[in-house]
């Protein structure tokens, strides 16, 4: 019986550079307040949101990833050759196949890398990331690019008014790579299906008629959403601050999916952080890009001096499945 060879791969991974892109168009709250009945006011106090980022016709999902990218590549010191893996996640790539990732490594110009798409929502950024931890370590790639894109303003039901106001745009990138001591914990995640129905297309593209003129939207249940992130996943992100070995008080840095600035307060409570742990609340801003929401809100706390190289951070995202993934990084 012949034996297979073990694989010979790095110890460890680390994230070695980050890039993000926001669209060029800056959506205030006045904008959504067009087309329903609500205030400024409520909105900012619901959700924290102030402004958000939508696409042109030019900023597709994979302009957007292609900007981020080579960001992120150049941030890690490394060629688009080297990367030997792209791993895309979003739910806003329209055609079902082929995957954006290849386009998107063809266009960087990596030397024929291996490219899929993942869909897990707002979670898919930690997946994308676990994913590429498993690739380096494994051997199977030196270098993996991780995308987190979305251009939720295509499913965005601009007269329903418990989400008209939630979404943006953008893409954000991360470089995984080898590593010589831990730097990407155990990832804790996991899945809900049976509150699958609280997150949801409207109606499935077999359904979709276009003579109606009503585009499939993203429809969540705000309220069953709102308790399942406050109280369950303060205890996911306690789960993979325990199965990385650092207690809240070792952070430096704390940055929960983007959905609405109450939900990521509620967590820092729940979790009792120090006063000194940075927050990211790249939310109000930008709004809710699901799974860009991470990489984006980690890329703007490193260009704005928030947060530095070499910090241990936090990262926990969760959203439509219901679905999560968490695990305690160390800051490129």
């Amino acid at each position: 019986m012949a034996k297979i060879k073990p694989s010979k791969g790095s110890p460890y991974a680390r994230i070695l550079g980050v890039g993000g892109y926001r669209p060029v168009r800056v959506v205030p709250n006045e904008v959504i307040l067009e087309t329903i009945d609500s205030s400024d006011e409520w909105i900012r106090s619901r959700s924290g949101i102030e402004t958000r980022h939508w696409a042109n016709d030019e900023e597709t999902v994979a302009a957007m990833s292609i900007e981020a990218s080579g960001k992120a590549i150049a941030d890690a010191g490394i060629s688009a050759a080297q990367i030997g893996a792209v791993v895309v996640s979003t739910v806003s790539h329209f055609k079902q196949t082929p995957a954006v990732a290849t386009e998107i490594a063809d266009k960087l110009g990596t030397d024929k890398a291996a490219a899929f798409d993942i869909s897990a929502g707002c979670a898919g950024f930690g997946y994308g990331l676990t994913l590429a931890k498993g690739m380096v370590v494994e051997g199977s790639a030196e270098y993996v690019l991780v995308i987190g894109v979305e251009r939720l303003s295509d499913l965005t039901d601009l007269e329903d008014r418990a989400t008209a106001f939630l979404f943006g745009d953008g893409a954000g990138a991360v470089v995984v790579g080898p590593s010589e001591e831990p730097a990407i914990g155990p990832t804790v995640w996991g899945s809900e299906g049976d509150k699958s129905e609280t997150i949801k297309q409207t109606v499935p593209w077999t359904e979709y008629d276009s003579s109606t003129g009503k585009f499939p939207a993203i429809t969540q249940e705000g309220q069953a959403v709102f308790r399942w992130a406050v109280f369950e996943m303060a205890k996911v992100a306690k789960e993979a601050l325990d199965a990385a070995g650092v207690s809240a008080d070792e952070l430096d840095v704390f940055i929960p999916h983007q959905a609405n600035e109450r939900i990521i307060d509620s967590m820092v409570k729940t979790l009792k952080l120090p006063q000194s742990v940075t927050v990211a609340r790249d939310v109000r801003t930008t709004g809710n890009t699901s799974a860009a929401s991470i990489p984006l809100a980690m890329e703007r706390l490193l260009a704005t001096g928030q947060a530095k190289s070499g910090d241990t951070a936090l990262v926990i995202g969760f959203g439509a499945g219901l679905v999560y993934a968490a695990t305690v990084v160390t800051l490129p």
